[in-house]
């Protein structure tokens, strides 16, 4: 019978890669709140600290790691460094990545392998080692990846971050069919406009006052999402609530998905193209 227990992830151990900022700090104080001990993924030591210091605050272990992501070698030492310090492996949480804005004509090599390497490579590199620690503890887990909405839907600008965030739904899916049979469920969050401290420094624009008017048009429950809208969705598909559920999406974007070309007026009604 499902009881309120079934939320809680008291002695688990979540590893969260870009848990220093934005989505990924309030993921990691997410799972913290909710029990788990966390281990903080960054480039940014500093970053870590601070999280991790906040992780010790709601009364959890905490683990910051310095690691560039890129580096395949230093995430499975990350990985490893988890499994000893922390004595398991239950949550990844696949949230480091990285973009900006440019357009097809103008990419170099450079822009497109550092594209690939942060958002899908890295992908690869960590579910695997995360897996591995996983299945040696054997009492299974649960991998989240931070997609995009981008993934499901043109991003002229951003094309091949769009490629990479839809290569990771595809590999979500097929990650959970090959993971199942060792009790690991492999999910992944969408989100859409959710302001973070990199948004601010290359899209300023959405944050004032007039990107805000246009996010109530624009987004079907009327505002721009926020960390705490992540982080309930990350421990929901963390925790035993989503012991069922495994190779989803889940859109966590106040409609954006769903009302693809349908805006609202200043009347409150929808409109298509207008």
């Amino acid at each position: 019978m499902l009881t309120r227990d079934a939320i809680l992830l008291t002695g688990q151990v979540a590893i969260v890669t870009g848990g220093g900022g934005g989505i990924g700090r309030g993921i990691a104080l997410g799972l913290a709140e909710f029990g788990a001990d966390v281990a903080i993924v960054d480039i940014d030591g500093d970053a870590a600290d601070r999280v991790a210091a906040l992780v010790r605050a709601r009364g959890q272990r905490a683990l910051p790691i310095v690691a560039d992501v890129m580096d395949r070698d230093a995430v499975r030492a990350a990985v490893a460094r988890v499994a000893a310090e922390l004595g398991r492996v239950d949550i990844l949480v696949n949230n480091a990545a990285g973009t900006r804005p440019i357009n097809l004509l103008e990419m170099t090599d450079r822009h497109v392998d550092r594209q690939i390497d942060i958002n899908l490579k890295n992908l690869v590199a960590t579910t695997q080692a995360a897996a591995k620690a996983m299945v040696a503890g054997g009492r299974g887990g649960s991998i989240v990846n931070i997609a995009s909405i981008e993934g499901s839907r043109a991003a002229p600008g951003y094309s091949v971050y769009a490629a990479c965030k839809a290569g990771m739904l595809n590999f979500t899916r097929s990650a959970a069919l090959e993971l199942a049979e060792h009790g690991i469920r492999v999910n992944t969050i969408a989100p859409d406009l959710v302001p973070t401290e990199h948004m601010a420094r290359f899209a300023p624009a959405i944050l004032s006052e007039a990107g805000k008017g246009a996010q109530a048009r624009y987004i079907p429950l009327g505002r721009a999402g926020n960390l705490d809208d992540c982080a309930g969705a990350a421990v929901f598909l963390a925790s035993a609530m989503a012991a069922y559920v495994t190779g989803v999406t889940i859109p966590v974007d106040g409609g954006t998905w769903a009302s693809s070309g349908w805006t609202r007026d200043d009347e409150g009604g929808w409109k298509l193209f207008e």
